[in-house]
């Protein structure tokens, strides 16, 4: 046959060969060996999520049923602070979640519980700690005098009710909103109602509470802050009257500041202020009159004689008499008597006009003077208060200190008097940010168990513990379940694969040349020509790591494909502790290959024609008392080299490698060794140790053949099979 079997091509390049068989495992994708595994223990999983499925519905069956009572509650952030004093209370921003998580945190609090278990009176109920199996043995909190509870028990009941309540109450605050459901799940539908409502009331009752407290605590604080600042107000007012009065500091109230107090003014800067004013307008007064003074002329042409109407009118009737005189003047001579009375009387008429202009320019010379002596008297005042008003100044350091201080104390104190009397309005209106939106109604119908979610969980369970015993059992499974591992795991070259043959015996199936044993075996023979440099080898051994693996069978069909090749073949049973090719061959056993090697040398009586199979056999003979040592001398050396000179191929086939000492000696007396290696039933760890104990009796293993596979078991089946039965009807 001119066919190549490629897993020949270990036998020269094994390390080349053993890299790519590992690799192959390596380029599997993950989900088809994940899958092929699930292949190949579903059994394992079915049976897990069989069991899981029904554990969970007996569990579901025998579960009591409870029953979930819920109440809705809205909780709001508190964005106005009572006061304004800093550190009476925090503003929580928009994006804080730390409030909420904390009122989630005080409904779930083991003083709420208790408050409940407390206010509903659960703490001396029997048929309450009855209802949730709470033993009554525990730390002697249950013990009956008179057939009720005793109150010396009452504190550690309390603490279990609470225990209790807590352990079947949840709190599921409602996504992006402010709502919060309270849920409480026990046997009886109208306890879990009632105890869901009890907890939104008394959660409410204790937010009022704590509100209340926390104004009490910022109301001593203030009362106390009080107190200390009107006592430093008192004294700096004490300290500045003081001051003032040693440093006879008077001052005015003046006008109202926009801080709501009002400003002083010392007496000294009031008349300052009022004496400078009087002393411009007396100022104004003297240049007033000494321009009058000034404007004064020798000639009456001053303003205000001018102005006089008695002058006026004095000029006047001498104006009117000047002129009669003028008129006569031109008649009459100067002499003449009514000129000279007219005469007269315009000189009376002048002396009266200087006579009222001396006494004109007299008053405003006297006017003149007046203004400035009264000018010079109010500039002397006020430099004389001048002076005093920078020592009330420089007096005045020290009062002005004093007196921020006192303005300082005062605006604290009427702040804290301010925020005091705010918090007890607030006290007194307690407000709450929490309400109820839904109470808590009795359910109709039971929240547990629930048989399909049961049923469901237990078939993930089922599905996962499945899984999960899938690949322990994978891990700890070392029986080889696929050709590609033979290379992988044992670093033998694969000759071939033998699938199981199941209702017919291996002779049956060598006379039927078309059946997948021969089949298989025409495969191996193929393989087995290129192992030497002369083709198959002449003279080789067949064994395993134990007991039927399938060695015999191979032995006898080798022999027979390499017989119906038209080679003369020879088959010798050489286990002579279990012998088998008699029973393969039809024939006895009373003569055979332990005559041989005991000194018995008629090699032809010990061999017998298998005419329907076309092959000669010698049997193993009577079984010796050790057959060991049989093998140790050169005897079977001798038999294998008398039979190569009538024979082609002498195959020998060899007792198990295991606790046994005959393989090896057999392997040294051949050419080489076929292991046969059982699928889905050896140990990998077992074939190696067997392996090594082959090579280090320096004996040649040509490669391994895999026997009774089994496509539908292998971990990563590659469709074998097929080639088996291609061409063929199953019957």
């Amino acid at each position: 046959m001119n066919v190549a079997n490629p897993s020949l091509e270990y036998r020269t390049r094994p390390s080349e060969d053993l890299l790519s068989g590992a690799s192959n495992e390596d380029n599997i994708p993950p989900i088809r060996r994940y899958i092929r595994i699930a292949l190949r223990w579903r059994y394992v999983m079915i049976g897990s999520v069989v069991g899981c499925l029904l554990l969970g519905l007996v569990v579901t069956l025998l579960m009591k049923p409870k029953y979930t009572a819920s109440s809705t509650i809205e909780i709001s952030r508190e964005s106005e602070r009572v006061t304004k004093f800093q550190g009476v209370d925090r503003e929580a921003s928009e994006a804080d979640q730390e409030f909420y998580q904390t009122q989630y945190g005080l409904l779930k609090s083991r003083s709420l519980s208790e408050r409940v278990a407390q206010q509903l009176r659960l703490v001396n109920d029997p048929k309450f700690f009855e209802m949730f199996g709470v033993s009554s043995d525990e730390d002697g909190a249950f013990a009956q005098a008179g057939g009720r509870y005793t109150v010396q028990g009452r504190t550690a009941r309390l603490r279990i009710a609470g225990e209790v309540l807590r352990r079947n109450f949840a709190v599921t605050p409602a996504q992006l909103s402010r709502l919060v459901e309270i849920r409480f799940t026990s046997r009886s539908p109208d306890f879990s109602a009632k105890i869901a409502n009890a907890y939104a009331e008394n959660f409410i009752q204790t937010n009022l509470e704590r509100k209340i407290q926390a104004t009490s605590y910022g109301r001593d604080l203030l009362q106390r802050q009080l107190a200390q600042a009107k006592e430093r107000l008192d004294e700096s007012q004490r300290q500045l009257v003081r001051y003032a009065s040693a440093q006879r500091i008077i001052n005015l109230p003046g006008q109202p500041t926009a801080q709501g107090g009002t400003s002083e003014r010392s007496l000294v800067a009031d008349e300052l202020q009022s004496l400078n004013a009087v002393l411009t307008q007396a100022t104004a007064d003297r240049i007033q009159a000494e321009a009058l003074y000034r404007e004064q002329g020798r000639a009456g042409a001053s303003g205000d004689a001018l102005r006089n109407q008695a002058i006026n009118a004095l000029r006047q009737r001498r104006a009117e008499l000047a002129s009669d005189y003028q008129r006569m003047m031109v008649q009459f001579e100067p002499g003449y008597a009514p000129a000279r009375a007219i005469k007269a009387q315009i000189d009376q008429l002048d002396k009266s006009v200087s006579r009222e202009e001396a006494r004109v320019t007299g008053s405003a010379e006297a006017a003149y003077r007046q203004a400035s002596r009264r000018e010079a008297e109010l500039s002397a005042r006020v430099e004389a208060l001048k002076s005093s008003f920078l020592d009330l100044r420089t007096r005045s350091i020290r009062y002005n200190i004093f007196q921020q201080e006192v303005d300082t104390n005062r605006a604290l104190y009427d702040a804290l008097l301010q925020r005091y009397k705010e918090i007890g309005v607030a006290g007194g209106v307690g407000i709450n940010n929490v309400i109820v939106v839904d109470p808590a109604v009795v359910p109709d119908s039971p929240s547990s168990p629930r048989i399909f979610l049961n049923l469901a969980l237990a078939l993930l369970v089922g599905i996962g513990l499945g899984s999960i015993l899938a690949f322990a059992l994978e891990q700890l499974d070392e029986a080889i379940t696929d050709p590609s591992e033979v290379e992988r795991l044992l670093g033998l070259p694969l000759l071939g694969t033998v699938p199981k043959i199941v209702n017919a015996e291996p002779r049956e199936a060598l006379l039927d040349r078309k059946s997948a044993l021969v089949e298989a075996y025409l495969a191996i023979q193929t393989s087995l020509a290129f192992a030497t440099e002369h083709g198959v080898p002449r003279s080789l051994a067949v064994t395993s790591t134990r007991p039927a693996e399938g060695k015999s069978t191979t032995a006898l069909a080798l022999a027979t494909m390499l017989a119906r090749a038209g080679q003369r073949v020879v088959l010798v049973d050489g286990d002579m502790r279990s012998p088998s090719v008699h029973m393969l061959a039809g024939v006895g056993h009373e003569i055979g290959l332990s005559n041989y090697l005991t000194g018995y040398d008629n090699l032809n009586s010990i061999i017998f024609p298998v005419d329907d199979l076309g092959l000669s056999i010698i049997t193993a003979g009577p079984l010796p008392p050790n057959a060991a040592e049989l093998l140790t001398g050169n005897r079977l050396s001798i038999l294998v080299e008398r039979l190569l000179e009538s024979f082609d191929n002498v195959i020998i086939d060899s007792p198990p490698v295991m606790g046994l000492a005959d393989a090896p000696l057999i392997a040294s007396r051949v050419e080489g060794v076929i292991y046969a290696v059982e699928s889905h039933q050896i140990r990998s760890s077992q074939v190696k140790a067997a392996i090594a104990r082959l090579r280090g009796s320096h004996a040649r293993i040509f490669g391994s053949v895999l026997t009774k596979f089994e496509s539908k078991k292998a971990s990563y089946g590659y469709g074998y099979e097929y080639g088996y039965s291609y061409g063929r009807e199953d019957k």
